[in-house]
This record gives structure tokens, sequence and C-alpha cells, in this order.
């Protein structure tokens, strides 16, 4: 062999040994997205806090503030840090995608101490207000496909989409301190689209559905969070294949897993399912470790 060829074939085993390792890397969070100081905002960029289960806050672009699924003063999983509501720092809009109580249950003294709106989807904002457990200001109502822009026309949108789940929401009665059951309207995940035109996908609590490739071809989700614990939702493989061949976002963060014995799903399994050339890069916070995009 010529010295060039030599030079050549060294050049192609190089390129390709690059092939094998690009993907790869793209399962870990590159140096522009680890985590930053709970109290430090990057500015102009969207802010996603994860703090165990489903619970959320994000902080977009033009500095609002939204929680999703607020359950934390009781939640295993969020940090000592977090366990006091105060510590959230100020909070604009919440948004529940569902009744159950790892999703709902701080969401009631959250919003009366902020006097921030809880926006749900449909039937739970009407039980919320019928059972006294808010005032009709503090909850809003919008049905799946409807958007909302609670902070006006050039601000954050926020549209409810299907999920594949149940909405039972448990209230103790105060007049016989009995806990009742009552109807909690339907699930639903929410596409949040901040102020530059980044979108978040939520998607609470959901099993695998059809539907999710329409939603992912029509809202075009640069990231989800989703679940991956398996029994009350999908499963790693599950979760995997939604990701993969259906909504093929630019970043995946798994949730509501290892909180209770059942949710057995763990990132691991959910990054191997995924696999290397999915071409979504996967992003696997600690409770309490934010990133900003």
């Amino acid at each position: 062999m010529t010295r060039f060829g030599s030079l050549l074939l060294a050049a192609l085993v190089l390129a390709l040994a690059g092939c094998a390792s690009g993907p790869t890397a793209m399962m870990t969070a590159a140096p522009a997205l680890q985590a930053m100081p709970p109290g430090q905002i990057a500015a102009g960029k969207t802010e996603v806090l994860w703090l165990g289960q489903a619970s959320t806050r994000i902080t977009t672009p033009g500095g609002k503030v939204i929680v999703i699924d607020p359950w934390l003063t009781s939640n295993p999983k969020t940090p000592a840090a977090f366990k006091q509501l105060e510590a959230l720092g100020k909070v604009d809009l919440i948004l529940v995608t569902h009744a159950h109580f790892d999703h709902f249950a701080d969401a009631p003294a959250l919003a009366k101490m902020h006097n921030a709106p809880v926006y749900t989807a449909g039937g739970l904002g009407q039980a919320i207000v019928t059972l006294d457990i808010l005032p009709a200001a503090l909850a809003q109502r919008f049905g799946k496909g409807g958007t909302v822009a609670p902070f006006g026309p050039t601000g954050v949108k926020i549209t409810a989409v299907h999920a594949e789940h149940a909405s039972e929401l448990v209230w103790k009665n105060p007049a016989t301190g009995k806990d009742e059951t009552h109807f909690g309207g339907e699930p639903v995940g929410y596409i949040i689209e901040m102020e530059n035109g980044f979108k978040v996908w939520h998607m609470g609590d959901t099993g695998l559905f059809g539907d999710m490739r329409l939603i992912g071809d029509t809202y075009k989700p640069d990231l989800v969070l989703i679940p991956i614990g398996g029994h009350f939702t999908m499963g790693p493989q599950d979760a995997a294949t939604a990701v993969r061949d259906m909504i093929r976002p630019r970043y995946a963060i798994p949730i509501h897993y290892a909180t209770f014995p059942v949710l057995r799903g763990t990132p691991a399994e959910f990054g191997a399912a995924l696999g290397a050339a999915s071409g979504t890069r996967l992003l696997v916070p600690e409770p309490g470790q934010k990133f900003d995009f």
C-alpha cells in the first residue's frame, strides 16, 4: 500500500470511530446544559428545574415562572431545600395535568401563596371550584386542543393535548372528615411555547398512544418530559418508542420514576431502549437539578 493509501485508510478509520462515538455522546448533557445553581437563571433561555416525580418549575426567557404538577412537601424525591413551597421563589402560573395527589397535592396552597392561577383542562377546574378548594379566579379551565396565552398575545402559549391515563380527585370532606373520590376531568399533557419559540411538552402521566405522532408532527416540541416508571404510565420501552419513532424531539428528560417501588423503570433502561442513533439527546437530572436551553 502506498503512503497516500495508508494515510487515507487511517483517516477513514478515525472518521468511522467518530461516527460511532457521536450518538453515544448525545446521551449525556452537553456542557452548555449542565446544571446551574438554583438561584441563577440564564438570561434569554428556558430554565427547566425538575423536583421529582412530575413536579417541574419552568422559567421562561421572559422571566415568567410556571410550576407544573406541584407535589413537593410530601414527595420523597423532592430535595429538602424545596420541601418548603417558599423555596420555589415567585410563581406566576401553575399547570396541573390531572387530579392524582402526586400531581395536584400542593397546587392549592401554592396558588393561594402567590395568587397564581391554576390552569387545568376541563373537569378538574370545575371540581376545584365546586368543592371550594380554590375560588374561580384561581381555577382557570380550558380543553384539549385549546390554547391559552395567560401573559398576553406575545407571551407564552400553552396548549392542552391528550394523555392516556385517569384523573380521580380525592378530597377530604371537612364536614365528615372522610375522603371522597370525585371526577377530576380528563388527564392532559401541555405543549408550552416560550416567548422565543422553544417548545416543551410536559406529558404528565400517560400510556403510549398513536396520536403522539400527530402531536409531535403538529407542535414539534424541542423538549419532552416523559414518564418512564411503568405500572401507571409508560415504561422505558414504550417511552423510547414514543420518543424515537413518534415525537423525535431534540431533548428528552425522563420523569415519574423511582418515587414508589412500583415505578421500576430507570433512565438507563430508557436510554438503552432509545438507542444511540435516535437523534434525541437524553438528559437525566437529579431532583433539584436544572438545565437551561
